[in-house]
């Protein structure tokens, strides 16, 4: 069965991202503020998980590091568009998304704020592009007329191999050429070795477990163009953020220790803590996965946001004309108020309970 090919045009995505300002406005009026707060007292904070999956937010609760919030699983997620479209349309307090589609987001109207960040690229975590090796692809100028498979339009995997092709030299024309294919990542590998694409974005178990059957290479990765980098954001909504400030604070504060306990912490102790917590959890979810943890991804300690991290998506929507120049500013868009890890200074070791302690 061949999967239905889409060329989608960038002004299509921000068309998308408009869209879901309009469904805002739309849904403000009948979607609840907040949920409301538990019997001591504390803000519940509805969310979007990952199924099989731990997120920092959920292991800093299991670690105790949340004073003022309880946290509410609202479902799964399938993307990170549709996950900060849900926190901008009050279906749950926050959300996390790729960078370039967060200002998207807020390019279309929507009135949201990074205040962490949520995923990137390391030395042991990252998304390659691969080709089979019998594929002749060697270049760039090899995929025009080709198809990339990827999991989602107008976010990472879109936005790391238009930038790619744009760096390798290829015009704006030719660079629509190259065919972008939604698909689900359980199948992508499969796709790539069926021939029903040229090129499949992997990353996680699903990069590991293509490159263990062998037969395919990476073209590039996205940590060769920028190296170790912070690629994604959590956002809440403005009205939220002004509403509930210190639950937002203690959220972040969490969250952020969380991120670093996971930085430091020896890699067969992540994994049993991960495997408790989805037990824990009760979901019925398959743990296998967790045999492929390499790293968290996030590089930057406490994943403190840089400006460079947003500027760099506003840069590159303005020079293909989706944005206007000076309708956004990348310092405008994020607040690392309460980071505890802004001023520079953390602490180099977690103890056994996940509590960190200096070294």
């Amino acid at each position: 069965m061949a999967f239905p090919l889409r060329r989608p045009r960038l002004r299509r995505l921000l068309a998308a991202a408009i869209a879901v300002s309009s469904a805002v406005a739309v849904l403000t009026g009948c979607a609840k503020t907040d949920a409301g707060t538990t019997a001591d007292g504390k803000t519940v904070i509805r969310y979007q998980g990952t199924t099989g999956q731990v997120t920092a937010f959920e292991l800093a609760a299991d670690l105790g590091y949340f004073k003022k919030i309880d946290l509410h699983w609202e479902g799964d997620t399938t993307s990170g568009p549709a996950n900060i479209q849900a926190a901008a349309t009050k279906q749950v307090e926050f959300g996390s998304a790729f960078n370039g589609a967060v200002i998207k987001l807020v390019a279309g109207g929507a009135p949201v704020t990074a205040v962490l960040s949520s995923y990137g690229a390391d030395e042991q975590n990252f998304t390659g592009y691969f080709v089979r090796d019998d594929s002749g692809i060697k270049s760039a100028r090899d995929l025009i007329g080709k198809k990339v498979g990827v999991n989602t339009l107008g976010a990472h995997h879109e936005f790391i191999t238009r930038q790619w092709l744009h760096d390798q030299g290829l015009s704006d024309g030719e660079i629509k050429q190259v065919q972008l294919v939604v698909l689900p990542p359980a199948n992508t590998e499969d796709a790539l070795r069926n021939g029903q694409i040229d090129i499949a974005a992997l990353g996680g178990v699903f990069r590991d477990n293509a490159v263990g059957r062998g037969g395919i290479h990476p073209l590039y990765t996205d940590k060769d163009l920028f190296g170790q980098f912070d690629y994604g954001t959590y956002v809440f909504r403005n009205d939220y953020l002004k509403a509930h400030a210190d639950a937002v604070a203690d959220f972040v504060q969490g969250t952020a220790r969380a991120t670093r306990w996971l930085q430091i912490t020896p890699r067969d102790e992540v994994v049993a803590r991960f495997t408790d917590i989805i037990h824990k959890r009760g979901r019925n979810e398959n743990t296998s996965l967790l045999q492929y943890y390499h790293s968290y991804g996030v590089p930057v300690p406490g994943g403190v946001i840089a400006e460079k991290e947003l500027q760099i998506w506003i840069d590159w929507l303005v020079r293909n004309g989706e944005l206007p120049a000076g309708k956004l500013a990348a310092k405008d868009l994020y607040t690392n108020k309460d980071n505890p890890y802004a001023n520079g200074t953390y602490p180099a070791t977690a103890g056994p309970s996940g509590e960190e302690v200096a070294k």
